[in-house]
């Protein structure tokens, strides 16, 4: 039961609350460096992103409190599931990340977590500003009125 989003990618965690917390200003791709357990329970759909977010350490990007759950049929070897993970990014892309951190105040948070068409797992992160309460309310507010619009337009023809 795969969601499918075009170009064999197939959706296995989605953050939709990344989008109405913050405000994304850039994406990129980075791999992570999984556990089999980890790989096979991510296939049976069975992560939460939602409050996990990604930082630097000693050179290195990692993928903090994701809960991957354990296998089902794991033995005494499966994994921990909120173990801090390794994002596999070149260092130019997190000496980046890591100035746009520091220099600008952002954040980087996961945006999902998916198997691309040659079945590795990969994640979308997002460079990330956090909204304030009326940046919500303001983004609420254009978004009724273009779903309003478009039902006016609709009616009239």
């Amino acid at each position: 039961m795969a969601k499918d989003s075009g170009g064999g990618r197939r959706v296995v965690a989605d953050n939709r609350k990344a989008r109405h917390n913050y405000t994304i200003e850039d994406t990129l791709e980075a791999g992570i460096q999984l556990l089999g357990t980890e790989v096979k329970s991510l296939r049976t759909h069975t992560a939460n992103i939602r409050e996990s977010y990604a930082e630097v350490k000693d050179g290195e990007m990692w993928l903090v409190n994701a809960h991957i759950s354990e296998y089902s049929h794991g033995n005494r070897e499966n994994h921990e599931p909120r173990r801090p993970r390794k994002l596999l990014l070149h260092k130019r892309e997190i000496a980046r990340l890591a100035g746009a951190i520091q220099r600008q105040g952002m954040t980087i948070v996961p945006l999902s977590i998916y198997f691309n068409e040659r079945g590795r797992a990969k994640v979308t992160l997002g460079l990330a500003r956090g909204k304030k309460l009326h940046d919500k309310r303001e983004a609420a507010k254009s978004r009724d009125w273009e779903r309003q619009k478009g039902r006016l337009m609709r009616q009239k023809g």
